[in-house]
């Protein structure tokens, strides 16, 4: 199987609105392991690794913003050459 990994940093309104845990749900359905946290600046960090066709689908999820109450105005990508050794995905701050 092949995974593919990604680090995600998103800006806008994504903290105080759930989506720590909306993006939480939405990569436990996609069998996306990582984590996410939230950030002092106001922005989310999220480490993601997956099967490559999941793994669109979880950052095409989280551009869009995962819940009705976020708005993602800016979304930073980029890829991680070694596939870290995540278990599940977990919001870890």
């Amino acid at each position: 199987m092949v995974k593919l990994a990604k680090q995600i940093v998103v800006r806008g309104r994504v903290q105080g609105v759930g989506f720590r845990w909306a993006t939480k749900m939405i990569a436990d359905n996609l069998d996306i392991s990582g984590t996410i946290e939230n950030r002092s600046d106001g922005s989310v960090f999220i480490q993601a690794a997956g099967e490559p066709l999941n793994l669109a689908k979880f950052v095409a999820k989280v551009k869009a913003g995962p819940n009705p109450y976020a708005n993602v105005s800016t979304y930073e990508e980029h890829p991680l050459e070694d596939v870290p050794n995540f278990r599940g995905f977990q919001v870890t701050g």
